[in-house]
């Protein structure tokens, strides 16, 4: 599949890989690359899978090498969204050795964790095939990577949530209470007709519940999104019920503790969307490498 990656994501990525290039190599350089490999040698290495994923972060892998003068080409052999096989070359980078060297972990700590992200995010969109839903990410990403893991949950046939808190709504149980502390006797209905008048930029209005009573009081409003906050599959199946009954262009949400183990028996009860944390707090790293050739 071909996810695009956007000018936002660049300027992202480029930041990122500043940082890690700037604690790798201080202003002093690869010691070691300096010490052993002559200043004009040149050669190739291949980006190899080692294990059966999805891959994610190639686009990033030519700003490690913007930095100095070193010219650096990459031939791009597999497109990002892409199952991979152990064996697959995934890219061949080509130019001075020292380079080579000195950008090798940091391509790979891009690519691995990504492509991890995108590895993970499939096994779920696999998990749910065949039914209406979809797999959604969250916020639990790392500090300044949030561009890019939503970027590789898309790669993994996933969807994005909201990216932040600036461009839609979700009323959750803690916004909840601290309203309802001057309004005692406010509904989650009046909480989320306030929510859209005041916000009406918002991309959306979700909101958060726990319980089957709480779920028809929000459907009186009606939000755009429930959130179904850690109920059985009983309990979801009876929310989807309710609301084919009361609001039937509402959206609802599946969300709490959500596994590879559980993720198809979830979809079945008819949810529409299944956000999962551990698609970008959890995921392991793809095992990717480089293989060395004669220069």
């Amino acid at each position: 599949m071909s996810v695009q990656f956007d000018i936002e994501m660049k300027q992202v990525a480029r930041r990122l890989v500043s940082a890690a290039l700037q604690e790798d190599l201080h202003e002093i350089g690869d010691l070691t690359s300096q010490a052993l490999i002559e200043r004009h040698a040149t050669g190739s290495v291949d980006i190899v899978a080692r294990e059966s994923g999805v891959l994610a972060g190639m686009p990033i892998a030519p700003l490690v090498f913007e930095r100095g003068s070193a010219k650096v080409t990459i031939d791009s052999r597999i497109a990002d969204g892409t199952r991979l096989s152990p064996g697959d070359v995934v890219a061949t980078v080509s130019g001075p050795v020292r380079a080579l060297l000195s950008g090798e972990r940091t391509v790979l700590n891009f690519l691995t964790h990504l492509s991890g992200v995108a590895t993970r995010t499939r096994k779920f969109v696999d998990a749910v095939a065949g039914t209406q839903a979809t797999i959604l990410d969250t916020r639990k990403t790392l500090p300044g990577w949030r561009n890019l893991q939503k970027y590789a949950v898309l790669c993994g046939g996933g969807a994005n949530h909201r990216m932040g808190l600036f461009d839609a709504v979700l009323i959750k149980d803690n916004h909840l209470a601290a309203w309802r502390a001057a309004r005692p006797h406010a509904t989650i209905a009046d909480a989320v007709r306030h929510a859209r008048n005041v916000s009406p930029e918002a991309t959306f209005v979700e909101v958060e519940v726990d319980t089957l009573e709480q779920l028809a009081d929000a459907l009186q409003a009606p939000p755009d999104i429930v959130l179904l906050d850690n109920m059985d599959c009983d309990q979801m199946r009876r929310a989807v019920t309710m609301r084919n009954d009361a609001a039937p262009d509402v959206l609802l949400e599946a969300s709490g503790g959500i596994t590879l183990a559980t993720a198809a028996e979830i979809a079945a009860t008819g949810v529409d969307r299944i956000s999962v944390g551990g698609l970008t707090h959890s995921a392991p790293a793809l095992d990717l490498a480089f293989d060395w050739s004669a220069g």
